[in-house]
């Protein structure tokens, strides 16, 4: 396939690419800035243009630019960032191959588990109806701008990603200096769920969605298990071999540094996401437990 990919130069973006190009995938990147390579297009979602002649050679579009949710504190401004960020960008995208009489016929976007909102231990499936907050809100936003390429028939699929589990980045990317440092802590009274995945999922069901006609719709990129941030701590303290502090983080600590608002949505709530649709399509799960995942990941480090 010839798959074009926003967002390339990330973390899910340069895994995503490196594992189309083993497979013998060609990839396209499309960038915010002027091209410098000759496998480079450059699109800009705030100016509304994409390289739609460009794309003539393309099967599938995938999806993945947007601002970072815990790049900075949650002001009016950054909050109106992320919003923009995903779902102008997202807009842009599904008008322009909506609108193109050749070219992709398949559109993988990336989306966020958030969409669920905080739910306690009730099991999520697609299935499941949204949830409320700002999180919510953005990803149920996100997922919507997509409908013109939805509506000129393309294959869409919104893939809902939970917390990414690599040592390059992300969740587990900052924690472990703190770890291995202080030693582990769990947040507030530890009952709510993570709903984590290993990269290696993440581009696995993005693979998947990419080869697959007969899938289309919301896709939960999780783990079949998730566990709680009691339990997560715990196992990733044995993990690196420190010790589990006896008391919890009380939301004050992170909301001094991430904000008031940021901290509670992303640290404290709860979501308790099944990858349903996956494992009833045929999606062989690479690391469907916490315990080996953790220990398979952090032997790369």
């Amino acid at each position: 396939m010839h798959v074009a990919v926003t967002g390339s130069s990330g973390l899910l973006g340069t895994a995503l690419r490196a594992a189309l190009t083993h497979d013998g995938h060609r990839v396209t990147r499309l960038v915010r800035r002027p091209p410098s390579a000759p496998d480079e297009l450059a699109w800009s979602p705030a100016e509304g243009r994409v390289p739609t002649a460009a794309l003539r050679d393309v099967d599938a579009v995938v999806h993945l630019a947007g601002e970072g949710i815990a790049s900075r504190r949650w002001t009016a401004e950054q909050k109106r960032r992320i919003r923009e960020s995903r779902t102008r960008g997202t807009r842009v995208l599904a008008e322009a191959l909506a609108a193109a009489d050749a070219g992709p016929r398949v559109l993988v976007c990336a989306s966020a588990i958030g969409w669920y909102g905080d739910r306690g231990d009730e099991p999520l499936t697609e299935d499941s109806a949204p949830g409320t907050g700002f999180l919510a809100e953005v990803c149920q936003a996100w997922e919507a701008a997509a409908d013109p390429a939805h509506a000129a028939g393309l294959r869409v699929v919104h893939l809902r990603i939970g917390i990414v589990q690599t040592p390059k980045g992300g969740a587990l990317g900052r924690q472990l200096p703190v770890f291995r440092l202080a030693g582990a802590a769990r947040l507030g009274s530890g009952r709510q769920y993570v709903s984590w995945v290993s990269l290696d999922d993440v581009v696995g069901v993005a693979l998947f969605a990419l080869s697959r006609d007969d899938v289309a719709g919301a896709v939960n990129v999780t783990a079949p298990n998730p566990v709680t941030n009691a339990e997560y701590t715990a196992t990733l303290a044995r993990a690196l071999r420190r010790p589990v502090l006896p008391l919890g983080v009380p939301p004050v600590a992170p909301g001094l540094l991430l904000g008031r608002e940021l901290a509670p949505e992303l640290l404290y709530s709860s979501a308790r996401v099944l990858p349903a649709r996956a494992l009833a399509e045929g999606y062989d799960i690479v690391d469907p437990l916490l315990v080996p995942a953790l220990r398979r990941l952090l032997a790369r480090t």
